[in-house]
């Protein structure tokens, strides 16, 4: 995959995190687009060591949502403090 394409869907799948996720959420389009490559990074790295889903299934897409979304309200715990 392309980094490109790498970016694209980071974008993605970082602003349906954030649109599932209640409350407000303080960060532009470029930490959106950090916070969903990394909640993909480590959904793909979990489900796939654990054998969930392989590469190019769609449970990848939903679990790198749901990963996006537990980073993103772990964040929002560690800025409250």
């Amino acid at each position: 995959m392309g980094i490109i394409s790498t970016i694209v869907v980071g974008l993605i799948v970082g602003a349906i995190a954030r649109f599932v996720l209640p409350g407000e959420q303080k960060m532009g389009w470029i930490l959106t687009c950090l916070l969903g490559i990394a909640g993909s990074l480590i959904a793909g790295f979990v489900g796939q060591s654990m054998g969930w889903y392989a590469v190019g299934q769609p449970a990848g897409w939903i679990a790198s949502v749901v990963g996006a979304a537990l980073l993103l309200f772990v964040i929002g715990l560690v800025r409250k403090q």
